[in-house]
Formats: structure tokens, C-alpha cells, sequence
């Protein structure tokens, strides 16, 4: 495959494999993201899916599996479970960075509960459309869907609680301009919990290269050290990365904590 090299070729390709992703669960097959598939995004029947426990639904519990449509859970591409260390709490006001199908936002809306409010933001106009599906089969009211990027948030300064994403941040082409944004729109105390992909340390060229067919047509992921310094950039403190299982030979997914000062 050809590298990608400036952000809108890498926007695109991530555009293009979501928006297949979104075509593949509004058809009843499974999103996936498994070496020697199409990184750009694939479909299997129903039966097959869920057998990489890397990626997807897998990573959820089946109570919480269990609340969603089945589109929400075969559109997922994540690689954790950012809401079950959120702690989310009622009346908060959530955002999902790259919502998809919608999986993490219907969690976050229950969690917050009627008072609170849960916003998915995704640049995919097919992913869009599902979310919106989903939301009506599961009968979610507390939600509201955004169209842009995550480089650019379309929501004005201090206006929310906590900012959640699942392996997401690494498809970006500029990631400080992502933490920054995420700080932007965080109230002070505001809260990140964010599963990822992060690099080890001694990740040469050619791991990452490789890295394409996990991570989604870009091997962009940064190491636990960048990341650090870019939430650090950021404004963020309290900064906490845990591995949560290896998704590659030299790659993890990891919880990405932190949080802003309170003023």
C-alpha cells in the first residue's frame, strides 16, 4: 500500500474505511480490523465476527453488549472499552471523539442519565447515519450527533465533562492539535479516558509500516512517552497510561487518563 503522507490523504483513507465499515454493518457483517484484511475496511458475516478479541465488541461486557443494537456492535473498531473506566456520573456532559456507530455514546448517554448529555462527534457521513439508527432502535434520547473532525471541534470552550474516544487519536495526522481541542472544549477538572493504540518505545519503520493493517491505513500510533508530553503540551496533568493487551508484536491498546486543573 502506497504511504500516506499529508492529512488530507490521511483523513481520507480513514474517511473511506469508516464509511465501508458503516455500509458492512448496515448489511449485517462485521466491521474488522485483522492483518491481511483491506486496511482501508472489510466485512464478515455475523458468525465470523467477534473473533479477534484485539478489536470490537468483544472488549465489552455482554450486559453492556447486550443493551445495544446489533448495527452499534458490528460497526465497532475499537480496541477497548473507554466508558467502564470513565466513571461517568449523572448529569455530566460526555463527548465521543470519532463515535462511529455509536457504541460508546449510548453507554455514556445511560450512564449520564436523563439530567446529562451525551454528544458523538464522527466526520463519516455513513457513520452518521448508523449512529442515528442506533440510537432510535435503542430508544437513547440524551444524545446528540456531530459532523466534523477531531482536529476541530464543533462545540465552544468549557461546555463538557468528560471526553472519551476508542482508538481514534491514532488515525490522526495531527494529534497535539486533537489534545488541544480536547482541552478547549473540557470545563475546568474536565476529565479524558481514552483507549489507544501506543507504539513501544523501539518501533522501527517497518513494524510500523505493518502497523497500517492494525491501526487502520495509518501507522500513527505514538508512544506512551509523546503521548505524555503532548497531554502535557496540552494542559493536561494527572496523566495515566495502563496497557491493556498487545494488539500487535510491537504495539499495545492502552487507558489514557488525565485530566484538566481546576481552576
Amino acid at each position: 500500500m502506497a504511504e500516506l503522507r499529508s492529512p488530507d490523504e490521511i483523513r481520507a483513507a480513514v474517511r473511506n474505511r469508516y464509511a465501508q465499515a458503516a455500509r458492512s454493518a448496515q448489511d449485517s457483517r462485521a466491521a474488522c480490523c485483522n492483518p491481511g484484511d483491506d486496511p482501508c475496511g472489510c466485512g464478515t458475516a455475523p458468525p465470523e465476527a467477534g473473533g479477534d478479541e484485539a478489536f470490537g465488541p468483544a472488549l465489552y461486557s455482554a450486559g453492556e453488549r447486550n443493551t445495544l443494537p446489533e448495527a452499534a456492535q458490528l460497526a465497532s473498531l475499537g480496541c477497548g472499552n473507554p466508558t467502564a473506566v470513565a466513571d461517568l456520573r449523572e448529569g455530566e456532559v460526555v463527548l465521543d471523539l470519532g463515535s462511529g456507530g455509536g457504541i460508546d455514546v449510548l453507554l455514556s448517554a445511560a450512564r449520564v442519565g436523563p439530567t446529562g448529555r451525551a454528544y458523538g462527534l464522527d466526520m463519516t457521513d455513513e457513520m452518521l447515519e448508523l449512529a442515528r439508527v442506533n440510537q432510535r432502535r435503542a430508544g437513547v434520547t440524551n444524545v446528540e450527533w456531530l459532523r466534523g473532525a477531531i482536529e476541530d471541534i464543533p462545540l465552544p470552550p468549557d461546555s463538557v465533562d468528560v471526553i472519551v474516544s476508542n482508538c481514534v487519536i491514532n488515525l490522526s495526522a495531527d494529534k497535539p492539535r486533537v489534545l488541544a481541542e480536547a482541552a478547549r472544549v473540557l470545563r475546568p477538572g474536565g476529565r479524558l479516558a481514552i483507549s489507544d493504540v501506543v507504539a513501544d518505545e523501539d518501533m522501527d519503520d517497518a513494524a510500523r509500516a505493518d502497523m497500517q493493517q492494525w491501526t487502520g491505513c495509518i501507522g500513527g500510533a505514538l508512544t506512551r512517552a509523546e503521548f505524555e508530553a503532548g497531554l502535557a503540551a496540552a494542559g493536561f496533568e494527572a496523566v495515566e497510561i495502563r496497557e491493556t493487551h498487545r494488539v500487535h508484536e510491537h504495539a499495545s491498546s492502552a487507558i489514557v487518563s488525565a485530566s484538566l486543573p481546576r481552576r
